[in-house]
């Protein structure tokens, strides 16, 4: 019953985790496609709940960099997968950066990016039918596979230290043919905003980056914020950064503290509690993430880990005097 609320129901395309802080927001916001001095490669694996079996899990291959003054594109292949459901899906996006200030040493920075992406939806019911399981009309007892198409639009705002992000995920309404349609509504849109700003203290190798993140869905009315911190420490052969990041719904879940016959029920929302540490060397990205749910009820113990692996190619762009990690690293 926890489930829906982790990743907001099983939705469409990429689930929203804490990802996009260890040098990742483009998995977030299309409009992220070369916007950096480097060109882009990351690799990421999540798996949850150790202790329970089929439980989700999640990989990313993402791949993006600038061509030209202008554009930007890139490319993302994901597997998620959850119980008996699971997608396979490709993104392929296009960016376009227009420059805003009179010359290339201050950043004020407008972008646009769109994702264009087919995936296949697979819901594997075979184990539902046959002796010793009860007679349901709407078990076909078949894996079910549907293929759909995805849309998702984004902008970016870069001004010095400060940038915002925002993005409409899943602009095409769309029926999911291995859902009942008095299960699921066509409408999967849902919307992305981040905000982040770097504070970086004079005579320092130090910076600090505050950021926060909300998304809503449209038809159910979910939300949730994400509150975050970053630290960066630069090196002479590269760069050292973490943070902690706390997660909360504004929507909340009713259960029974006591047993079925009790009336008495209580509320809780969602909650996380994620740090993450990362290392930038010679061009590569390490970087590790544990989210821990800090809630009475919960599916297992064991939190939710996440590994990611990075390499930063091409020529540096780094023009900007600013310290700005999204743009600069």
């Amino acid at each position: 019953m926890c489930t829906p609320f982790v990743v907001f129901s099983q939705e469409r395309g990429i689930p929203v985790y804490s990802d996009y802080l260890t040098d990742n927001l483009y998995l977030l916001h299309p409009s992220m496609a070369g916007a950096a001095q480097y060109g882009k490669i990351r690799l990421t694996g999540r798996t949850q709940w150790f202790d329970v079996d089929d439980a989700p899990h999640l990989e990313t291959l993402s791949a993006n960099g600038r061509i030209g003054d202008k554009v930007g594109v890139g490319g993302i292949l994901y597997n998620d997968k959850n119980g008996r459901f699971s997608q396979q899906g490709f993104f392929g996006t296009f960016a376009y950066h227009i420059l805003m200030s009179r010359d290339e040493i201050d950043l004020n920075q407008l972008s646009f990016g769109l994702n264009v992406g087919i995936a296949q939806e697979s819901l594997d019911e075979s184990d539902l039918i046959g002796p010793g399981q009860p007679s349901d009309p709407i078990i076909s007892g078949n894996k079910q596979k549907d293929v759909y198409l995805n849309v998702d639009f984004g902008m970016s705002y870069y001004f010095m230290e400060f940038s915002a992000h925002a993005t409409v995920k899943n602009l095409i309404p769309q029926k999911r043919d291995i859902f009942s349609e008095d299960f699921e509504t066509d409408n999967q849109r849902s919307y992305l905003l981040s905000l982040a700003y770097n504070i970086v203290p004079t005579y320092s190798n130090w910076s600090f980056e505050p950021s926060v993140m909300f998304q809503y869905k449209e038809v159910t009315n979910e939300a949730l914020g994400d509150i975050n911190g970053k630290a960066y420490y630069n090196f002479d052969w590269g760069q050292l950064w973490g943070g902690l990041s706390y997660r909360r719904t504004l929507n909340g879940a009713e259960y029974n503290k006591g047993d079925l016959s009790s009336s008495s029920a209580s509320s809780q929302k969602l909650q996380y509690i994620t740090p993450f540490l990362g290392l930038n060397y010679k061009g590569f990205v390490f970087a590790y993430t544990y989210s821990y749910q800090a809630n009475n009820v919960v599916m297992d113990n064991s939190g939710y880990h996440q590994v990611t692996l990075g390499y930063n190619f091409g020529k540096s762009r780094n023009r900007y005097h600013c310290s700005c990690p999204t743009i600069n690293q």
